[in-house]
C-alpha cells in the first residue's frame, strides 16, 4: 500500500460556530483510507474564539454521535495542536470545522493510503 504523507488541507474558520464547513474530503474509493494524524488550530485574532470539528458522512454538516471537538475555546493569538490518528474512509470521510471567528485557522496533516 502506498502512503502520502502531507498536509491535507488548510482553511479559515467560517465566523458561524453552528454552520460547518469541509475542510477535507477523504477518498471516495472502498480500497482508500486517510489517516489524520494532527489538526492544527490557530487564532490569528486578537480576541478568544470558539470552534467545533466532526468527521460525518455528509459535506459541510454536523449530526450528533460525530463531533471530535465541541464548541472549545481557544484564546486570543494562540495555537492548539491535536495529536489523534484518525482513519478516515469512504463511510467517514468529511472533516467539517466552524469557528465563531474567521481569524480560526485550520490545518489537516496526515497520510493518504491507496493500494
Amino acid at each position: 500500500m502506498a502512503s502520502s504523507r502531507k498536509q491535507l488541507a488548510a482553511a479559515a474558520g467560517n465566523g458561524t460556530i453552528g454552520t460547518a464547513a469541509n475542510l477535507y474530503s477523504a477518498s471516495g474509493t472502498a480500497s482508500t483510507d486517510t489517516v489524520i494524524s494532527s489538526i492544527v488550530i490557530c487564532n490569528a485574532g486578537s480576541s478568544a474564539a470558539t470552534y467545533r470539528i466532526a468527521i460525518n458522512t455528509a459535506s459541510a454538516t454536523y449530526a450528533a454521535g460525530k463531533y471530535i471537538v465541541y464548541e472549545a475555546s481557544i484564546a486570543a493569538n494562540d495555537t492548539i495542536a491535536l495529536t489523534l490518528g484518525l482513519i478516515m474512509d469512504p463511510t467517514a470521510r468529511y472533516l467539517n470545522v466552524s469557528s465563531s471567528s474567521t481569524n480560526v485557522n485550520f490545518s489537516v496533516y496526515g497520510s493518504e493510503n491507496t493500494p
